[in-house]
């Protein structure tokens, strides 16, 4: 039975002139549905859609409407330029994010000794092994499903990271490492972002700490008096208002260095210090 959301006789140029979502979002999930890419469905234009294929188009783009994720649709998305299986599992991988693998790269020494927690993905872990071989990552999750798609995905790139279940610093023992980086769950418990957009299909555990915003971070900070090396550094991700919260806890804790980083759209997003 033809979906209402493609009239009989639709080609793929009319779907692209005239499609029932956004333009670009209607292109990629044409592009995945019918396994073309950008440039074929140009030159494709006029070929007309199948049943088969009408109703595959018709699946996702309905998937779409109700709100779900491109990322979760697909299965994937592309972090520090890498493709990683995006499941409802985890966090999807943020531009945004990519500063934090940035800032860390910059700050470690060779052969170092890196520390992921709440990897979700792999995103951050993945990453920072790809570009760094000589490092020895490893990153942890509370979340078994999670560790599930970060070990596929740690396969897909051939990337060497040791994966840990743990509640935070749990099953370290007395392991430390140079850097310690994470995105911790960082927004208000009630915030009003938690029943919007792309936040309603993401994991809410790995979202909110169902508190201040805040605890994550303040077990991440005290943690390191334990499990960070003198001298190392210590950086994470958090909310548009939070940075100076995050400064002054790391100050009170004892870290120098501390400053805050802004990402493309001027906010400060990730915070840091040197033990």
């Amino acid at each position: 039975m033809q979906s209402p959301l493609i009239e009989p006789g639709a080609t793929i140029g009319s779907l692209l002139r005239k499609p029932p979502l956004d333009p670009l979002e209607a292109r990629i999930l044409l592009s995945h549905a019918l396994q073309l890419s950008r440039v074929q469905l140009v030159t494709q234009s006029e070929r007309v859609l199948g049943q088969q294929e009408s109703d595959a188009v018709a699946a996702l783009f309905a998937r779409r409407l109700k709100g779900e994720p491109i990322a979760y649709i697909l299965g994937e998305r592309e972090f520090f330029g890498l493709l990683l299986h995006t499941t409802p599992d985890v966090l999807i991988p943020r531009p945004e994010t990519e500063h934090l693998v940035e800032l860390a790269l910059e700050r470690m020494p060779d052969k170092a000794h890196v520390l992921d927690m709440g990897t979700g993905s792999g995103a951050i872990a993945i990453a920072i092994a790809h570009a760094r071989p000589d490092a020895t990552v490893a990153a942890l999750d509370a979340s078994a499903a999670a560790l599930d798609v970060a070990r596929r995905n740690a396969e897909r790139h051939q990337a060497k990271v040791r994966f840990l279940l743990s509640d935070w610093y749990a099953a370290l023992g007395n392991e430390q490492f140079d850097i310690i980086v994470s995105n911790p769950p960082y927004i208000v418990a009630g915030d009003p972002h938690l029943s919007q957009g792309d936040l309603r299909f993401e994991p809410v555990d790995a979202l909110t700490d169902h508190g201040d915003g805040l605890s994550a971070i303040r077990t991440i900070v005290e943690g390191t008096q334990r499990h960070l090396v003198a001298g190392g550094w210590l950086l994470m991700e958090h909310g548009y208002d939070q940075a100076a919260a995050v400064r002054a806890r790391l100050a009170r804790e004892g870290f120098h260095e501390v400053q805050s980083w802004k990402d493309l759209a001027g906010i400060e997003r990730v915070t840091g210090g040197r033990r």
